[in-house]
């Protein structure tokens, strides 16, 4: 199983980078993210809702499973391409002085067909910088100025 796991600490209140991050449409300050909404049937943030992310060669629908505002909130790829099992991801916003400690973990599997362990090798860094830092990044960016 590859895990990915990112912390950040962005001078905001945790109100604001919780919902920040949990608003699909900030997601593609990822720059292999071109797409993400809310599903036409989902009910919004709160658990059940369920979001649709496009990216460059990937797409997955993500189902908030626990929503607990503004600490945390975690979610699952239910469905992906290119397929894998997602172990599922959790974002932790803790108080931290004037600002907001983000702890971001995520694990995923993919299967022998599509390359393994050798390709998960591969993907966590790349998914850790080109996505999970870079929408920190993006909620600090936006957020702190």
């Amino acid at each position: 199983m590859a895990q990915v796991h990112v912390e950040r600490t962005i001078a905001a209140s945790p109100e604001r980078v919780f919902d920040w991050l949990l608003d699909p449409a900030n997601l593609t300050v990822s720059p292999v993210f071109r797409k993400a909404v809310w599903a036409e049937d989902s009910s919004g943030p709160g658990v059940g809702a369920t979001r649709e992310v496009t990216g460059y060669g990937f797409w997955a629908h993500e189902q908030i499973t626990a929503y607990d505002a503004p600490r945390s909130y975690s979610y699952l790829a239910v469905r992906s391409f290119p397929a894998s099992q997602h172990k599922g991801g959790t974002l932790t916003c803790t108080p931290s002085g004037d600002g907001t400690h983000v702890d971001w973990v995520s694990g995923y599997t993919l299967p022998a067909r599509g390359g393994g362990k050798v390709i998960e090798v591969l993907t966590a860094p790349l998914i850790r910088s080109l996505t999970f830092r870079a929408i920190l990044a993006g909620c600090a960016k936006a957020l702190e100025s």
